[in-house]
């Protein structure tokens, strides 16, 4: 028996899609801890934000992309693919940095967040083994910075709606997508940035969301390339998974079936 055919004879379609929900679920527990943290709605956290910083919020998080997009993809020849814990550490340092002084401070550090939260995205693509300079994956990777965000709440069927809109990214460039994504993600940004506000104590809630972030959207990005690799293994459309996967999510615990 050849390695490939002991590789398929293991091969379990839906026992991947529940080591997915699995993934969906640790990134729905970010908010959570961050909610904790924070102890804020999320809702309120905008209106933290003057008028001048909101209406900043989307020119920036499009040109944060655009950079984004350009450097990550660079900066991979200098410094190699990390493992998800130090992206998510140098994620916390630069919140901290950003926090220290305040609006400021926060809105020069956003480009530096999203260019490190697209470098760990396209780690965790290459994890999966896809080439992160290829187009679908960079379409993929703003796919996973069109979820929720951390501090979207308890409704995982919202969150997992993004999904659907790869079928927009795919029939449009990369740049067309930024301008497709960057709305929903500078309204995420703005949660961020208003928990940065306040100078000193600001460092500390930026460390902690920067954190929580940094790991949502890596599992996200487990999610959405892992699904990737899973249609490409049993020749099913992705959104015919994505799907099936939002049926194991609502599907309630073994405990509570077996009760």
């Amino acid at each position: 028996m050849t390695e490939g055919t002991e590789l398929d004879r293991h091969f379990d379609p839906d026992a991947e899609l529940r080591a997915l929900a699995r993934r969906f679920n640790t990134a729905s527990s970010f908010g959570v801890q961050l909610f904790n943290t924070l102890n804020w709605p999320a809702d309120a956290l905008l209106e933290r934000l003057p008028d001048t910083a909101r209406n900043k919020l989307e020119s920036l998080t499009i040109h944060g992309l655009e950079a984004a997009m350009a450097l990550s993809s660079g900066t991979r020849v200098l410094v190699r693919d990390q493992k998800d814990w130090v992206n998510t550490a140098t994620a916390t340092a630069a919140g901290v940095m950003g926090g220290i002084g305040g609006l400021p401070t926060a809105l020069a550090e956003l480009p530096v967040t999203v260019t490190l939260l697209m470098r760990a995205i396209q780690a965790i693509a290459v994890e999966h083994g896809f080439d992160p300079d290829d187009e679908q994956t960079r379409k993929d990777c703003l796919l996973v910075l069109a979820a929720q965000g951390p501090l979207a709440g308890a409704d995982k069927g919202l969150d997992l709606n993004f999904l659907a809109s790869r079928a927009t990214l795919n029939g449009a460039n990369v740049f067309i997508g930024i301008g497709l994504v960057a709305p929903r993600l500078a309204s995420v940004l703005g949660r961020k940035l208003a928990a940065q506000t306040v100078p000193v104590l600001g460092a500390a809630t930026a460390a902690a969301t920067n954190w929580s972030y940094t790991g949502y959207y890596q599992q996200m990005a487990h999610v959405v390339f892992g699904l990737r690799r899973l249609s490409e293994r049993t020749a099913t459309p992705y959104a015919a998974l994505a799907q099936r996967l939002q049926q194991e999510i609502d599907m309630p615990p073994l405990k509570a079936r077996a009760s």
